[in-house]
């Protein structure tokens, strides 16, 4: 079998970023995949579950809501390697294209208090597993060390 492009990728010199991982075109539309990348892999810890469950209970409820993006938000969910998220959207982007509704969705993680958006066992199937005091962490940290510091080395795969 190939090797698909994601592990083609070198997870050595990866860090921290927005970056296109794939573009598909499905009838006349092309769906882009975006790397949400939060932390740099084989480097740092992963992500926990539960703080992964409730940012993509959160970034899910937030991009679909969005007056902008709603209508082009197929998927947002968690890497399993457990350092970042995949976004699709449809529509032909570049990273560059995202980062202010990638600061706006993660201010919006960073500062949400109360009951977590579908924690409840009617809307989950895992609904106790869920951390938004590390969810507020994280999203704060991707801003602070990512986001609002995002270059061309943070927005294109190393070579």
């Amino acid at each position: 079998m190939e090797k698909i492009a994601s592990f083609t990728i070198d997870h050595l010199k990866l860090q921290p970023g927005v970056y296109v991982s794939r573009k598909d075109t499905v009838g006349s539309e092309v769906i882009t995949t975006f790397d949400l990348r939060m932390t740099s892999p084989n480097e740092e810890p992963v992500m926990n579950t539960a703080e992964m469950h409730t940012i993509e209970h959160l970034a899910a409820t937030f991009l679909r809501n969005h007056p902008q993006f709603k209508e082009k938000t197929i998927y947002f969910g968690p890497m399993g390697c457990r350092t970042g998220f995949y976004l699709l959207l449809a529509g032909d982007y570049e990273s560059k294209d995202i980062v202010e509704l990638m600061i706006e969705l993660f201010e919006f993680i960073r500062d949400f208090k109360g009951e977590v958006p579908g924690a409840s066992p009617k809307d989950c199937g895992n609904y106790l597993d869920m951390n938004l005091g590390m969810a507020n962490f994280l999203a704060n940290r991707y801003l602070e060390q990512t986001l609002y510091h995002i270059d061309e080395a943070h927005l294109v795969y190393p070579a």
